[in-house]
């Protein structure tokens, strides 16, 4: 039999690859659950890249499914068993500092620029010009083969929650939305809100000043990149300002301070970055509040503060939290604080975005964390937990991906761990793989994402062999 030259296959397509590609990283396929309509419950510009795909995949004669606007397939092939290829065309808010439009696509330096670029619109196309090779080949399957398309990864993944309610679960499968070579474990996933509820100390003191409002972030799993504070400052607004520039050059951040209506509004930039990693990044929320921490402030606003001081400043692993814990396979615990808000009214919130290691007990976590919270007078709200998963070296799906990576790159196929959560954790024998390659810089969520035309190339390539070997 003639050896199939996969490579020269993408070549053949190059052209049409990339330009998909940008148009479906021009489409601003943000979370917009204020203004859902039945016909787009996550939004218009999420429908309209679900849409674009199944659109793709029709012209191009595969079976097409949307299920219930939120998710949908495309699959060929004929068998019993379906290989799945799960990937995800929302998008994690642009966020600031950027070079060029975020949703221009555009090419510069053998690079395509967007919000998506890597995670997960690039990959999404790779994938799916990857199956349109092997059906255009006509090679012979014992298997169908569907690529499975989320809308609601980068926040709750109502998606595909409700996609395996309605549809059959792929026997094996990947997610194109991690690093090369495989990713065969990924840690547990918690999301939770601390809320403060409101016992204060009641020390006659004197006030510098009231906060009245502050606000950072939007998503658990993204690293704020910006916090602003509203004070009411009642004497020494000069100090005030001058620990506020003082503290900026300390801790060589970026900031501003302005009079707004009497108030002291105080702004600070710190570096967006994935959530499962927060040491790549500079929080600006935390930061913030450290600082606000420092200073006369009125009780319920000192309360919530220092908190965010005491136990979460300098510590992404959740040792002063009293959680931390590490393992062999997927190392340390991690601790981002994605969302922190604070108002007189209300009072305080903290969002928890928790990734712990496979061999872990969420539920032991949680209590140690219960136990610490109360006495400081916080609540939690809203806890969710997506456990850890992990395949075993010796499954058909990783020595099948194992074979097709070296003989592509003559590289050795290492298996990798994770603290992102991927698609790939919805099947029992799923694993995340690629498009990321080692040595390359990991830009998910941050400002300027993109990815190399030659990587979305070579990714096509080896998904093409990928879907072929696991399918024949």
């Amino acid at each position: 039999m003639n050896v199939l030259d996969w490579k020269k296959e993408v070549d053949k397509r190059k052209d049409a690859l990339i330009e998909d590609a940008q148009k479906l990283l021009r489409i601003k396929s943000l979370l917009d659950e204020e203004n859902a309509t039945d016909n787009a419950p996550l939004g218009e510009g999420v429908k309209e890249a679900l849409d674009f795909m199944l659109e793709l995949g029709e012209k191009d004669s595969f079976t097409v499914k949307n299920v219930g606007n939120l998710a949908g397939h495309l699959e060929f092939g004929e068998g019993k068993e379906i290989v799945g290829v799960l990937c995800h065309i929302d998008v994690v808010p642009e966020g600031d500092g950027w070079t060029s439009d975020p949703f221009g696509a555009e090419i510069r330096d053998g690079k395509i620029f967007a919000r998506g670029a890597i995670d997960d619109k690039g990959p999404t196309m790779a994938a799916y010009y990857a199956m349109k090779i092997v059906k255009e080949m006509e090679l012979p399957l014992s298997k169908r083969v569907r690529m499975i398309i989320g809308t609601d990864e980068e926040s709750d993944w109502r998606c595909v929650e409700h996609y395996f309610k309605h549809e059959e679960m792929p026997s094996m499968g990947f997610a194109p939305d991690a690093d090369f070579p495989i990713i065969y474990a990924e840690k547990g996933i918690s999301d939770f809100d601390l809320v403060q509820m409101g016992k204060y100390d009641g020390t006659e003191r004197e006030v510098l000043a009231e906060v009245i409002s502050f606000q950072s972030g939007r998503r658990y799993n993204m690293v704020p990149d910006f916090a602003r504070a509203s004070l009411v400052v009642h004497f020494e607004q000069t100090e005030v300002v001058q620990r506020y520039i003082d503290f900026l050059k300390k801790s060589e951040l970026k900031g501003k301070y302005y009079i707004d209506n009497g108030e002291l509004i105080l702004e600070l930039q710190g570096v967006s970055a994935h959530g499962m990693e927060p040491d790549n990044g500079k929080n600006a929320g935390i930061l913030m509040a450290s600082f606000l921490a420092s200073l006369q402030i009125d009780d319920k606003a000192c309360q919530y503060f220092q908190f965010v001081s005491r136990y979460l400043c300098d510590d992404s692993r959740g040792r002063k939290l009293g959680i931390a814990c590490s393992d062999e396979i997927t190392g340390d615990l991690t601790v981002n604080v994605g969302k922190l808000s604070y108002t007189q009214e209300k009072g305080g919130r903290l969002g928890f975005n928790v990734r712990y290691p496979v061999t872990n007990d969420m539920a032991e976590t949680k209590d140690k964390l219960q136990s610490l919270i109360e006495k400081e007078h916080f609540r939690l709200e809203n806890f969710t937990d997506s456990k850890p998963h992990h395949v075993e070296e010796d499954d058909f799906l990783i020595q099948t991906l194992k074979k097709v990576y070296e003989q592509q790159t003559g590289d050795k196929a290492e298996l990798l761990s994770i603290g992102g959560g991927t698609y790939a954790r919805s099947l029992k024998s799923g694993v995340a793989f690629g498009p990321l390659f080692p040595g390359r810089e990991d830009i998910a969520h941050q400002k300027d994402e993109y990815m190399f035309i030659e990587d979305l190339l070579k990714a096509t390539a080896i998904y093409a062999q990928a879907i072929y070997e696991l399918a024949k």
